[in-house]
């Protein structure tokens, strides 16, 4: 008959909190929370993003550092709209718009400009640069803000719509008398409110997978903009929104990652030869070591000649 358990282990395995159904806590968010910028992690299909491969970087020097290094940022072409763009992900362009200048920029904030357009010879900003990609539903988007004032011609002719509107309703009402009019202007007048600030441009980008291998890094469409100009949204693929697994920061040099792969192999082999000459050979002592006659053999040799060498010597 075979010997009934320890109550003790049967005490330990009670108590251990995972056999209770209590979930191993979770790395994940913490494995997450401290992601580099312009990195996401999607916990819906547990893929890890990382928009840096297809950031421009200034050039050192005005030299490549590697041979895919561009000597400047994204374009996308406007078509019918009239206007080309330029822009970089998760960092400033690396076009020089300080010395023309940017309308509506001042200072250092033009030193972090994502995205811009000329018209002539004024630039136009569409967008700061961000580096916090987020998902909308499935989408991997990114989402630049604080660009230049939106075009007033918009707001210009909703005012002039609004003042037509209400000069039609004034000949409708030509029969009401003057001083009721006076009142009603100067209630309009009390109630107007103060001039807000500008609207500011912005602009949205949305990315598509692309594993071709012979298409460039990334290929920026532009979609469409906004009825006022205050919002222009494109379309990026790139092999960068396929995302993929995190990349483990290795601790061990390539030896050493060998070195504990041998030992690994070395103690499997010794643990292993020695459980199966003592149950199924039923072997003792040192007879318990796997190939214990091939090993005893190379022994005898190096004893047997080590003594011989150093007599000749």
């Amino acid at each position: 008959m075979r010997r009934p358990l320890p109550t003790s282990i049967f005490a330990l395995i009670l108590l251990h909190p995972y056999t209770l159904g209590q979930a191993a806590p979770s790395s994940t968010s913490d494995e997450h929370k401290d992601l580099k910028p312009c990195t996401i992690y999607n916990p819906s299909n547990g893929n890890f993003y990382d928009l840096n491969t297809i950031t421009v970087h200034r050039l050192e020097n005005h030299k490549k550092v590697h041979k895919d290094d561009r000597s400047e940022s994204w374009h996308a072409r406007g078509w019918d709209y009239g206007m080309n763009f330029t822009m970089n992900f998760c960092a400033p362009v690396i076009e020089d718009l300080s010395k023309d200048g940017v309308e509506g920029i001042k200072g250092d904030a033009v030193k972090n400009i994502s995205a811009f357009y000329q018209v002539g010879h004024k630039t136009y900003s569409i967008g700061q640069a961000s580096t916090e990609p987020l998902f909308r539903g499935r989408k991997l988007t990114l989402n630049y803000t604080d660009g230049s004032p939106c075009d007033e011609e918009t707001s210009r002719l909703s005012t002039r719509k609004e003042k037509d509107h209400e000069k039609d309703d004034d000949d409708d009402d030509d029969d009401d008398d003057a001083d009721e009019d006076d009142k009603d202007d100067r209630k309009s007048h009390k109630s107007r409110p103060s001039k807000p600030n500008p609207r500011r441009k912005s602009s949205l980008i949305s990315f598509l997978c692309d594993r071709d291998s012979l298409a460039p890094k990334a290929h920026i469409s532009f979609i469409g903009a906004s009825p006022d100009q205050c919002t222009y949204f494109f379309e990026a693929r790139s092999m960068a929104a396929c995302g993929g697994v995190i990349a483990a920061q290795q601790s061990l040099s390539p030896g050493g990652v060998f070195g504990v792969i041998a030992l690994i192999a070395a103690a499997v082999y010794l643990l292993g030869g020695i459980a199966y000459q003592r149950t199924v050979m039923h072997q003792r002592g040192w007879r318990q070591l796997p190939n214990y006659t091939l090993w005893a053999g190379i022994f005898g040799f190096l004893n047997a000649s080590v003594p011989q060498l150093s007599g000749d010597v």
